[in-house]
């Protein structure tokens, strides 16, 4: 059976028009991702839908590939730029490395480093999160302490049994395990 062609208008029905726009929404980010693993494109498709409903598919990170199309459109306006290729990997090195440059300085931050260059405001940003990434450690660090202790007893009543089960004791190895579990 062959397909009908149908015409390209505006669908009137508002029920037939919402299931149309949902098939070949998904239709659309099917496509979009079949060209993507073909092809190793980088995509990026931003619907609204009638009722403003936001749909998005990216291959990467939507802000990635916004800011390299915005970084492209502003190169095209601009002749004589030079390689686009080049550029365009010259962009994500820079940003990667100014990340970087970032990332090391709220380390040192953090490891009580380069302090005199923040201000106040930032000192209480760093003091809190100081603060609280010391309370998870102390946290986590209890919860092992007492999982050890947990064990240390244990294992010590189970001795304690056993040596006293190993001597004859009875009634006496049943008083030294009372007193054993007293202690802990």
């Amino acid at each position: 059976m062959v397909r009908q062609k149908i015409e390209i208008k505006k669908i009137d029905n508002l029920t037939a028009r919402q299931v149309a726009f949902s098939k070949r929404r998904r239709g659309l980010f099917k496509k979009a991702q079949e060209l993507s693993t073909l092809c190793d494109a980088e995509i990026a498709l931003i619907v609204f839908s009638a009722t403003g409903k936001l749909y998005e598919y990216a291959t990467s990170s939507m802000t990635h590939l916004i800011r390299k199309h915005d970084m492209v459109s502003e190169k095209w306006t601009k002749p004589g730029q030079g390689n686009l290729h080049f550029q365009l990997e010259n962009y994500d090195h820079v940003t990667i490395a100014k990340e970087l440059v970032e990332r090391t300085k709220e380390l040192k931050n953090i490891m009580g480093e380069e302090l005199e260059e923040l201000c106040m405001n930032d000192l209480m940003k760093l003091e809190k999160q100081v603060e609280s990434g010391l309370s998870r450690v102390e946290k986590v660090m209890n919860e092992k302490i007492i999982k050890e202790i947990n064990r240390f007893k244990f294992t010590n009543v189970e001795h304690v049994e056993k040596n006293s089960t190993q001597q004859g004791g009875g009634e006496e190895a049943n008083d030294i395990s009372d007193i054993a579990l007293r202690l802990w």
